[in-house]
C-alpha cells in the first residue's frame, strides 16, 4: 500500500500547526490550524498536547498537533496562535492519534470515527473494590474476646474474633459469605477498635469463568524448537536487535508449529523490556490461545474482544497503559492496546477477512497493524497455513520476508483428502447432503471412539445459481464472477445480478449447459445437518457451533472445552470451527458445501475457498492417529478444489494470480468502493452518477477503470437506497487522490458526510 505518512521528522520545521481540538462533536471534526510561535518553532511534533485559544471568547482548551506544515490555509493574519505545550510530550494516546489521523487519511471516514476506532471508549465504570477484615488487637487478645462474645450469647462477634485469631486477615467475601457475618457486626466491632476494614481498587478478570482454577492454568515449560523454527527466531530477533524493524511471513503447514515460533519471539522481546500484540481472527480462537499463552508467561497476559463487559474492557486498557501486563491477545481491536513500550505484533491466520472493518473506518488490520509498527519501532509477523494473495505477493516481489514451515511439528502426516463429487452422487440416486464415502466414514469414527468434525462452508453465501447435474454456474461475462440470485416473490419471479457492475439477467429453470431441471440456489444449514445426523447417527453424541448457539459471553469456551473433553462424537460448525483449533482425537472432517464460497459473487471467491478447505482439512489428524478429509462440490475440477485437495498453496497462487492482473484485482491493482446511501431511489442513483462522471473527467489523464454505478447487492436497508461503483487502479496514492476530491464534492453539496462510504480494496462486494 502507498500510504501517506505523517508526522515526519522533516515536518517538523513548518510554521503552522494543524490541530484537532479535545471535543467529540462531528461538528468540529477537522483540524483547525494555529499559527506556532517562534518560541515552539521546530519543538512541536505530531501527536503533541497543546492548549490553544477556542472559539469567540478565546476560552484556552486542549488540542492535539496532527500535522506540521508551511502551508498556510487562510491569510497569516487571520489565524490564531498555539499558546502552550502539555507537559508530558507524546503519550501513548498521542501515538493513537496520530495512528487515527493515518486510518482516516488511508481508508477514508470521519476523524471522530477514526478516533472512536483507536480510542478506548471511556464510560463511568464503577471501580471494584476488594475489602479484607483485618484484627487491630494481637492474636491472644483476639482469642479472649472471642471468648468473651461466647459467654454472651453474641454468635456472630465470637465466630468472626475466633477466625481472626488464627489469622490476621479475611477476605470481607468469605467473612459475610462462609461465616454468615452481618455489615452490622462488621460495624460494631469497629467501632469496638478490635478490627478495621481495609479496601484496596482492583482490576476485573478477563479470564474465562470456565478456565478459572482449571488444571489447564497450570505453569508449563517451552517446548524445544526444532532447527528451521529455531532459525526464523534467530533471524527475526537478530533484526529486532539491530534496530531493524520489519515485516515478516510465516507461511507453515496446519500443525507446522507457527504458535511456538510465535511464543519464543515474545518471551526474547519481553525480555528486552518490549511489550507484545498478538491478533486472532475469531473470538472462538480465544481459549485455547489464551491457556497457551497463560501457561507459558502467567499473569501478565491479558485478552480483550466484544464478549467482556465495559467495566473488564476498561480495566484491561487501564492495565496495559499501567504497564501490568506485557501481552495482549484478541481480535481486531486489540490492536489498539495503549502500550507505551510495544515491540512485536502477531497476527495469527493473517489472511482471514475478519481482520477489515466493515463499519466505518473500512480499515484493514495488517495495514494499520504495519503502521503501528513503523511508528513505535516495533516488528510484525504475520502467520498463517494458507497466506492472502495480497501477502504473498508482497512477499514475493521481496517487500516482506517469508519463512515456510513445510512439516507438522510432531511428525504427523498431512491426512488423506477425498474429493466427492456430488453430480455422481445425484445420479447414482443419493439425494442426501452425506455422500456415501462421507456416511461410511461417520460411521466408522463411531465406532472405533474418535472424533469427527463437519463444516458447512456458508460464509460469503450470495445466493448463487448452479446446475446439480453437471455443475455449470451462472457468471458475469463481465467480472468473471457469479451472478446472485434476487428472488421477487410477489412477481414470482427472480433475476440474476452482479454485484459489481450491475449486469443481469432473467432467473432461469433450465440448465443452459446441459438442460437439467436441477438448477438453483444451494440451501443448508448446521441445523439441517444436526437434524440428519441424530436421524443417520442415533447413538452419536452431537454439539453444533454457529452464531446461534455462541450468543452467550463464555459459549465459545464451552462448547469448544466439552469437544476438546470428549463429551462428543461430532462438531457441526461454520468457519468459526477450522480456524486453529487443536483436538488431537479428531481423526476426520467433512466438508460439506465447498461450491458455496466457491462462488459467492466476488473476485476473492477463490482464495477464500482454498483458504477454507486448507483450513478445514488441517483440523484432521493432528495427534498421533492419522487422519481424513472428505470435500464433497459439484466442482472437483475447479483450481482451488484441486490445489486444496492436494495442500499445494504455490500451485493455487499461480493461477489465481494470474486471474487478478488479467481481471486487474487486488493486489496487482487496487480497488475502491464507492457505496452511496440515499433515503429517496432517484437521488442516490443521481448521485452515485455525478461522482461517476466527476471521476471519470478530473482523472482522465491517470486512467482509472470504473466499473458502474448499480444498485446494490441490497438495494435497501431501513427505507435507505444503497447504490455502489468501484474504482481500479494499479497505484493506490490515485484511489486517495479520487476519494479527495469527492468528499470536496459530498462537502460542495452539502451531502450528509455520512451518505457517501469508501472501501479500499474491499474484501467484499457490495
Amino acid at each position: 500500500m502507498s500510504a501517506r505518512q505523517t508526522g515526519d521528522k522533516d515536518l517538523m520545521t513548518g510554521r503552522f500547526a494543524n490541530i484537532i481540538v479535545d471535543i467529540s462533536h462531528e461538528k468540529v471534526d477537522r483540524p483547525f490550524q494555529y499559527r506556532i510561535p517562534d518560541t515552539l518553532l521546530g519543538k512541536l511534533e505530531v501527536g503533541m498536547a497543546v492548549m490553544i485559544p477556542f472559539g469567540l471568547g478565546n476560552k484556552r482548551i486542549k488540542g492535539y498537533v496532527m500535522e506540521i506544515t508551511d502551508q498556510a490555509q487562510y491569510a497569516e493574519e487571520k489565524l490564531k496562535m498555539v499558546d502552550s505545550v502539555v507537559e508530558g510530550g507524546i503519550s501513548a494516546q498521542g501515538d493513537s492519534l496520530r495512528l487515527a489521523w493515518w486510518i482516516r487519511e488511508n481508508y477514508g471516514s470521519t476523524m471522530i470515527a477514526a478516533l472512536k476506532t483507536v480510542l478506548p471508549v471511556k464510560r463511568k465504570v464503577k471501580q471494584v473494590v476488594k475489602k479484607t477484615i483485618v484484627r487491630k488487637v494481637g492474636a491472644d487478645a483476639a482469642a479472649a474476646k472471642a471468648a468473651e462474645f461466647e459467654a454472651k450469647h453474641q454468635g456472630a462477634k465470637a465466630r468472626l474474633m475466633q477466625e481472626l485469631a488464627a489469622q490476621p486477615a479475611l477476605p470481607q467475601l468469605l467473612v459475610t459469605g462462609k461465616l454468615h457475618i452481618s455489615s452490622q457486626t462488621i460495624q460494631s466491632l469497629c467501632k469496638a477498635d478490635l478490627i478495621e476494614v481495609k479496601a484496596e481498587e482492583t482490576y476485573r478478570s478477563a479470564l474465562p469463568q470456565t478456565l478459572s482454577g482449571a488444571d489447564g492454568w497450570k505453569r508449563k515449560e517451552k517446548r524445544q524448537l526444532s532447527e528451521n523454527q529455531g532459525k526464523i527466531v534467530d533471524s527475526i530477533l537478530a533484526d529486532f536487535r539491530a534496530g531493524v524493524y520489519r515485516t515478516y511471513l510465516l507461511h507453515g503447514v496446519t500443525g507446522s508449529g507457527k504458535t511456538e515460533v510465535y511464543m519464543e519471539l515474545i518471551q526474547q522481546v519481553i525480555a528486552e523490556g518490549r511489550q507484545a500484540i498478538v491478533l486472532i481472527p475469531e473470538i472462538a480462537l480465544t481459549y485455547q490461545t489464551l491457556v497457551r499463552f497463560y501457561q507459558r508467561f502467567g499473569d501478565r497476559v491479558s485478552v480483550m474482544n466484544s464478549r467482556l463487559s465495559a467495566g473488564e474492557r476498561s480495566d484491561q486498557y487501564e492495565r496495559a497503559a499501567r504497564g501490568d501486563i506485557d501481552i495482549m491477545i484478541g481480535p481486531r481491536s486489540a490492536l489498539f492496546t495503549p502500550f507505551v513500550r510495544l515491540g512485536l505484533v502477531i497476527m495469527d491466520e493473517e489472511h482471514e477477512g475478519s481482520y477489515k472493518s466493515e463499519g466505518m473506518p473500512k480499515y484493514h488490520a495488517r495495514e494499520v497493524a504495519g503502521e503501528l509498527c513503523r511508528m513505535k519501532g516495533a516488528s510484525l509477523v504475520l502467520g498463517s497455513a494458507t497466506p492472502s494473495i495480497e501477502s504473498y505477493y508482497r512477499a514475493v516481489k521481496g517487500e516482506i520476508r517469508m519463512f515456510v514451515l513445510r512439516e507438522r511439528l510432531a511428525g504427523g502426516q498431512l491426512p488423506r483428502v477425498y474429493v466427492e463429487d456430488l453430480r455422481s452422487e445425484l445420479k447414482s440416486g443419493n439425494r442426501s447432503i452425506f455422500s456415501r464415502r462421507l456416511q461410511g466414514l461417520i460411521g466408522d469414527r463411531l465406532k472405533k471412539g474418535e472424533q469427527t468434525m463437519l463444516f458447512i462452508n456458508r460464509r460469503g453465501y450470495a445466493g448463487f445459481v448452479s446446475c446439480r447435474a453437471c455443475g455449470h454456474v451462472m457468471k458475469c461475462p463481465h467480472c468473471d464472477v457469479s451472478l446472485s440470485e434476487h428472488a421477487d416473490r410477489s412477481r414470482r419471479i427472480s433475476r440474476l445480478v452482479c454485484h459489481y457492475c450491475g449486469y443481469e439477467v432473467p432467473g432461469v429453470t433450465g440448465c443452459p449447459a446441459c438442460g437439467s431441471k436441477y438448477i438453483l440456489g444451494f440451501r443448508a444449514g448446521t441445523q439441517q445437518i444436526e437434524e440428519l445426523l441424530h436421524r443417520e447417527f442415533p447413538a452419536a453424541r452431537v454439539l453444533r457451533m454457529d452464531a446461534d448457539t455462541t450468543r452467550s459471553k463464555d459459549s465459545y469456551e464451552q462448547i469448544l472445552s466439552q469437544f476438546a473433553g470428549g463429551e462428543a462424537d461430532i462438531l457441526v460448525g461454520t468457519q468459526m470451527i477450522v480456524k486453529g483449533h487443536d483436538f488431537a482425537r479428531v481423526t476426520l472432517v467433512g466438508i460439506l458445501a465447498a461450491d458455496m464460497s466457491l462462488h459467492a459473487g466476488d473476485y476473492r471467491a477463490g482464495e477464500r475457498t482454498f483458504q477454507l478447505l486448507t483450513q478445514a482439512a488441517g483440523r484432521a489428524g493432528r495427534g498421533v492417529l492419522p487422519g481424513e478429509v472428505v470435500i464433497q462440490t459439484y466442482q472437483p475440477e475447479h483450481y482451488a478444489v484441486v490445489h486444496a485437495a492436494d495442500q499445494d498453496y504455490e500451485g493455487f497462487y499461480r493461477e489465481e494470480i494470474s486471474y487478478r492482473e488479467l481481471m486487474m484485482y487486488p493486489p496487482v491493482a487496487h480497488m475502491m468502493a464507492v457505496l452511496v446511501l440515499s433515503e429517496e431511489e432517484q437521488a442516490g442513483a443521481g448521485r452515485a452518477g455525478k461522482l461517476v462522471e466527476q471521476t471519470k473527467q478530473q482523472f482522465a489523464d491517470r486512467r482509472p477503470v470504473v466499473v458502474g454505478p448499480t444498485e446494490a447487492s441490497i438495494g435497501k436497508i431501513n427505507d435507505v437506497y444503497r447504490f455502489v461503483f468501484y474504482i481500479k487502479h494499479r497505484e493506490y496514492q490515485v484511489l486517495t487522490d479520487i476519494r479527495d476530491a469527492l468528499e470536496q464534492t459530498i462537502h460542495a453539496m452539502r451531502w450528509n458526510a455520512d451518505s457517501v462510504q469508501f472501501d479500499f480494496d474491499p474484501m467484499n462486494s457490495y
